[in-house]
This record gives C-alpha cells, sequence and structure tokens, in this order.
C-alpha cells in the first residue's frame, strides 16, 4: 500500500515482513556478518561482535542449565554497562522474556513487576542487590548477582556452566509472535501495565527505523545512556544497533551524557527534550559570554540563522543576504559548535517522549543540527511517527512509520494500527480489550491533529487537559512547555487549573543553571533551596512567567506561580523513571501551597 492522508487518516506505506523469525537469528547473521569489529565499547574496554556472541551464548547456557526455558521471564536490574547485552540476548536466545526494571525502583516496585512477570531468575547488579532482596519475590529461584558476592550465584559463575551452548539451534525454536520483552509502564495513573512486546513487533520498527534513517552498512556509531527499562533506550540503543550491526557506546551515567558525546561522535543521537534544553541553554550561556565585539555578530549571526528556518518552515523564499550571513556564520561559529558538541557527524538525531519547546527546535536547526521529533509509546514499541530527516515539519511528531496507519476518533483521540501495536498487556485482559478494538486500532490517550501532508501534532494527553471553571480546553504540556523555554532557570514546571478560575504553576529551578546564574549576579548562597526563596532569582522567574505568557491566550496564560526549594529527580515523587510529570501526586504533595495561590 502507498503513502495515503486525509483530515483524519494517514498511512505509511507499505513495510517489508521481517527478514529473520527472531531477534537472536538476526542478531546471530549480524555478529558472523562484523565478527572482529568492535559491537561494544566501554571506557575500558572494546567487545567484538564474535565475542559479544560468545557471550550471549554462554548466558543462554547458564540460564538453561537453570531451567530457563521458552516464555520464561528473567527480570535484570543493571546499570548501563556492556553486560546488559549479553544478558538480554542470552535470554532472547532460550525464547525466554527478559525485562529490565529501573534503578531507582522501590523494594514494593521490585516486588509488583516481578510477581506480575512470574520471575524465577534474576540477574541483579551488586549495587541494587540490597533493595532487590528486600522485595518480597516467593517465586524467584536463582538470583545472579553481578560485581560482587551474594545471591545464588555469580554472574561469572553463571557463564562458566556452559560456554559452549549451541545458541543457533536453540533460536530455530522462537517464533515472530512470541513475546521478546516486557516493558513496564511508568504508572502515572496507578500501578505500572506491563507492556507485552513481540520479536514482530521490534524487528518490524527496526526495519522502519532502518529504512527511513538509512544507516552505513559499517560504521554507525550510538550511544547507550537512557534506562533500559526505557522502550526508547531498548529501541535506540539495543535491538536496531544489535540487528543492524551499529557500534554501542555505553555511558554509564545519564547525566553525563553532554560531556560524553564528543568522545563518540555519534551517528544516530535520540534524547530527551530536557537534554536539548540543557545543551541550548550551555550554548547560550557560552555566547553570552563572547567578548563584546564577537558577541554581537554572533547573535546577530543566530537571529539570521533562526529567521531563515522559520521562512523555510513557512515555506518562504529566504532574502539574499540572510541566506549570505547564515552561510559566514556557518563558517565562523556553527561548525566549530556541532564539533564541540560532538554532533558533526549526525545521519540523524530525534527527540521525543515529552513535548520540546519550538524555539528549542529552531535553534538546533539554525545551527545545522536537525533535530526531529517523533512520537510513539511503549504500547507502540516508542515510536509510531516520525519526522524524515529531509523533511522535518517543526511543531509536528512526523508522519506514520512504514506499514503503521494513524487516525483520529471523533473527539481527537490519535489510533494507531500496524505490526508495531503490541499483543497486549500482561496479566490485563479488560485493559487490553479497553485499549485495543477488534480491527487491532490501538488508542493512545493523546489527542492529536494532521496536516495535508500526514504529518501528526500531539495537543495533549486526553486525560490531562486543563478544563477551567468556564469550561475552556487548555494544553498543560503545552503551557509547561512555553514556561521552560522561557528561561533555563526554569528547570520543570506544572501547570495547575482544572475547575479553576485560572492558571497557577509550580516551579522547580534548574539545579546545574540556577547555582551558575546566580553567582555571576554575585548572589552568596548558591544552594537552590536558599535561592527559591531570593528577591533576583523571583525577578527573573517572572520576567520568564511573563514572556511565556506574552506566547498564550488570556485563558492559558499563568496567573501565579510558587517557586519551589527543591530539586525533582527522576523516579521521585513528581517525575516517573522517564521524566513525565507525576500529576495527580504533585497536587496531593503540594496542594497546601496550590491552594495559596488560589488566595487558600
Amino acid at each position: 500500500m502507498e503513502a495515503t492522508t486525509s483530515e483524519r487518516h494517514a498511512s505509511g506505506g507499505s513495510a517489508s515482513e521481517p527478514e529473520f523469525p527472531n531477534l537472536a537469528k538476526a542478531f546471530q547473521a549480524t555478529a558472523e556478518r562484523l565478527g572482529d569489529s568492535v559491537a561494544l565499547r566501554d571506557a575500558e574496554q572494546e567487545i567484538t561482535w564474535k565475542e559479544l556472541r560468545a557471550n550471549a551464548a554462554a548466558v543462554a547456557g547458564g540460564l538453561a542449565s537453570l531451567g530457563v526455558s521458552h516464555g520464561d521471564t528473567v527480570a535484570l536490574m543493571l546499570n548501563n554497562r556492556v553486560e546488559f547485552f549479553p544478558c538480554d540476548l542470552g535470554v532472547s536466545t532460550l525464547g525466554g522474556v527478559p525485562f529490565s526494571i529501573y534503578q531507582t525502583a522501590s523494594p514494593e516496585q521490585i516486588a509488583y513487576v516481578c510477581g506480575d512477570a512470574g520471575v524465577k531468575v534474576a540477574i541483579v547488579e551488586k549495587a541494587f542487590l540490597e533493595t532487590f532482596e528486600k522485595a518480597d519475590i516467593p517465586a524467584l529461584e536463582h538470583l545472579i548477582v553481578m560485581d560482587g558476592e551474594g545471591g545464588t550465584m555469580s554472574y561469572e559463575e553463571l557463564l562458566a556452566i556452559d560456554p559452549d551452548f549451541d545458541d543457533a539451534a536453540a533460536a530455530e525454536h522462537v517464533g515472530l509472535d512470541d513475546t521478546l520483552t516486557l516493558i513496564y509502564t511508568s504508572g502515572t495513573t496507578g500501578p505500572p501495565k506491563g507492556v507485552e512486546l513481540s520479536h514482530r513487533n521490534l524487528l518490524s520498527l527496526v526495519s522502519s527505523i532502518d529504512n527511513l534513517i538509512e544507516f552505513p552498512d559499517e560504521g554507525a556509531r550510538v550511544i547507550s545512556w537512557l534506562p533500559a527499562a526505557h522502550i526508547a533506550e531498548r529501541g535506540a540503543h539495543y535491538y536496531l544497533p544489535m540487528t543492524k550491526g551499529v557500534q554501542v557506546s555505553v555511558c554509564p551515567d545519564p547525566r553525563t551524557i553532554i560531556d560524553f558525546l564528543p568522545t563518540v561522535r555519534p551517528t544516530w543521537f535520540f534524547a530527551v527534550p530536557r537534554v536539548w534544553e540543557k545543551l541550548k541553554a550551555g550554548l547560550e550561556t557560552m555566547l553570552s559570554s563572547l567578548p563584546e565585539e564577537q558577541r554581537g555578530p554572533a547573535e546577530q549571526g543566530m537571529q539570521a540563522a533562526i529567521q531563515k528556518i522559520r521562512l523555510e518552515q513557512a515555506g518562504e523564499e529566504v532574502p539574499e543576504a540572510i541566506e549570505q550571513a547564515v552561510a559566514a556564520m556557518e563558517e565562523k561559529m556553527f561548525a566549530g559548535l556541532r564539533a564541540h558538541l560532538g554532533l558533526d557527524q549526525l545521519v540523524a538525531v530525534n527527540v521525543g517522549a515529552a513535548p520540546t519547546p519550538v524555539e528549542v527546535l529552531e535553534f538546533f536547526h539554525a545551527i545545522g543540527i536537525p533535530v526531529a521529533e517523533l512520537w510513539g509509546m511503549s504500547e507502540t514499541c516508542g515510536a509510531a511517527t516520525v519526522n524524515p530527516p529531509e523533511k522535518v515539519k517543526l511543531g509536528t511528531v512526523g508522519p506514520p512509520l512504514p506499514g503503521v496507519e494513524i487516525r483520529l476518533a471523533e473527539d481527537g483521540e490519535v489510533q494507531v494500527k500496524g505490526d508495531i501495536i503490541m499483543p497486549g498487556y500482561r496479566n490485563m485482559p479488560d485493559k487490553t480489550a479497553d485499549t485495543i478494538d477488534d480491527e487491532g486500532w490501538l488508542s493512545t490517550g493523546d489527542i492529536g491533529e494532521l496536516d495535508e501532508d500526514g504529518y501528526l501534532k500531539i495537543v495533549d494527553r486526553k486525560k490531562e487537559l486543563i478544563i477551567n471553571a468556564a469550561g475552556k480546553n487548555m494544553s498543560p504540556a503545552g503551557i509547561e512547555a512555553n514556561l521552560k523555554a522561557a528561561s533555563p532557570l526554569i528547570g520543570q514546571a506544572i501547570a495547575i487549573g482544572d475547575a479553576r478560575p485560572y492558571n497557577v504553576a509550580l516551579i522547580v529551578l534548574d539545579p546545574e543553571y540556577a547555582p551558575s546564574w546566580a553567582e555571576k549576579q554575585g548572589i552568596a548562597d548558591t544552594d537552590v533551596s536558599s535561592l527559591a526563596g531570593d528577591e533576583q532569582v523571583l525577578a527573573a522567574v517572572q520576567e520568564a512567567v511573563d514572556a511565556a505568557n506574552a506566547k498564550m491566550s488570556r485563558v492559558e496564560q499563568i496567573k501565579k506561580f510558587k517557586l519551589l526549594g527543591s530539586d525533582w529527580e527522576p523516579g521521585g515523587d513528581e517525575l516517573t523513571p522517564t521524566m513525565k510529570l507525576k500529576r495527580k501526586p504533585i497536587n496531593d504533595k503540594y496542594s497546601g501551597e496550590i491552594e495559596d495561590l488560589y488566595g487558600g
């Protein structure tokens, strides 16, 4: 079928059937093709494809001796490290179901997901062993510990059980529609749901992404840095590299990803919006600190480049003077900035998992880094629409991938169909039936719009729309994006106004940018908790709120805000591990502050 579009329906056209019947076979073919080339790197070692296959086979042999077989689940609680790859591949080789647990999970959360998954075997890093052992997992029989003693055996002991295991023969018994992994949702509205994804789901996604981005046959590079429990990490930095032969560099601490980029110079880089916001803030700070004779021309050049992007996006002709100004800046500054960031060898670069302010996207396009939004959810293998590198439309999340159809329900809810759609939620047939209809259409809970080219724009989550006391509907995500784009001082923001007469906001300072900004202003105490009460900081945040309000309709504007003296950490009370706002818990935790904003 060819790509088609209408006001309420868009198709990405036909997709090819997966080349291999399962992940293990696809990986084994890659390992045979690339042999002694480097598959994995970290600060201390390089592992070839041949070595990786041998390690994965040894893991499979060891687990098989422990009784792991087709359909059995194995829990992994590991930081980003090279050993994750053979562990996950080893389980998959047996037709087992590996799944990852967030490193920030509590014993209660660990017990819930392991109980729901039916875990009998777990592989846990020593750093998380104490927390893991506090979890009540009655069915657990074998606990394999990495980096130390404890549990029932070490990782090294597992590898030594059957190092010559026949991985090719084992993989013959795994089918396309067998379950490949479980992704447990963030649980913003209740207990996490176990999204079951099949080999067909993930291999179809990888094929579509590979056709869209066209990675080179050899030499492509990505960075593993997101949690392995996140579908974006699995798709972008695991399934695609293992099946297409992309070299993976492992960043052990996600907080250092910005510094890590120049050591790898990735071919494809995916990051959540906060990373791009921080990069933009850092570059703007660097430019503002230039000597005055350099700062003026640099700022003028940036404005010309942004103006060029806006004209191109609008389909308008770019005046010759702007073209020349941008060409001059490319030589004088932009090429150097890309090299400084380590983003000068990109084939494609993407952002997703949350709304990204258009101003952030414009900034990077202006300096020659065409950051493109994509959209999806765990239930769609992480991506259903992607802006193609050669035709990015800012403010949209792109058209459907090949093999994917999008339609809008009467209320604007986005529905998706295709081979990337999960078979269902584990142990939750009722929720599966509520989410996927008899024709295979999955209701996403997102409200969207389609343009004439089939590009999708996400308005907001259906259940998160603010409906104020006057009955006006608003997108909190859009309001929050405007607030964060208005100043790098603002790290997080939540808009509140449902059933209220006007909107207010709780705002959290950026824990990295705010102290350095305060120091330059001559503020002695740069601790974030102190800065939240500083008059200079409050005045600067008020300026940002005013600037954001100027971009919004009157009904959307923030009338009052409260600056909180705390940091919101992923996996904490306010943010999920994937950095989504936990709206109800935030409303409950800060109910006193919210009521004060509405006059008590």
